[in-house]
């Protein structure tokens, strides 16, 4: 007797999905590449496969499979994050920034988004616009601040007296 093929993409989907929870991100994907031709899970199947690519560190590969993703859901922030983040780490900054500008335009309130544009601003060199992005994240939510000291985004910028002030000013409440 012949399985349904959709309850076997489902449950090759499910088998993914628990692979990259127990971080077995090669099993997860042969699994996915089990799945053939994914059909109408074909959003699933590509956001699936860009977060086990992202957490092996294959970035390009990632970037490829948010972008498929993004081409069945264009405003999934989460999905254009990741393919920023991707971007970022493939020395594509422009088409991070452009990714992040995106989604501010779908989820504009959601401070870590400003707080992404404020450090791919600081490190594509524009001073200006990485304060802007990072003084109204930080008022938007100030726990971001505690990211600040380790994000190495922003050391072309630390030492800046503009930056530290900001800092300074956010973290009292002051700005």
């Amino acid at each position: 007797m012949q399985s349904n093929p959709k309850v076997r993409r489902n449950k090759l989907l499910a088998e993914a999905e628990g692979y990259l929870t127990l971080e077995m991100y090669d099993h997860a994907l042969r699994a996915l590449d089990a799945i053939g031709d994914s059909g109408r899970m074909a959003f699933a199947v590509h956001s699936l496969r860009a977060e086990v690519l992202r957490h092996k560190e294959d970035f390009p590969a990632a970037a490829t499979a948010f972008e498929r993703a993004l081409g069945e859901k264009p405003d999934e922030v989460p999905l254009l994050m990741g393919v920023a983040w991707c971007y970022k780490r493939t020395e594509r900054l422009p088409q991070a920034i452009e990714a992040m500008e995106r989604a501010y335009e779908v989820s504009p309130k959601e401070p870590i988004v400003l707080y992404n544009l404020a450090c791919y601003w600081a490190l594509a060199g524009d001073k200006l616009k990485a304060l802007s992005w990072l003084g109204r994240a930080l008022r938007m939510d100030q726990d971001l601040r505690k990211l600040i000291p380790d994000e190495h985004d922003f050391d072309p910028i630390r030492d800046d007296p503009d930056f530290v002030l900001i800092v300074r000013n956010e973290k009292s409440g002051t700005a």
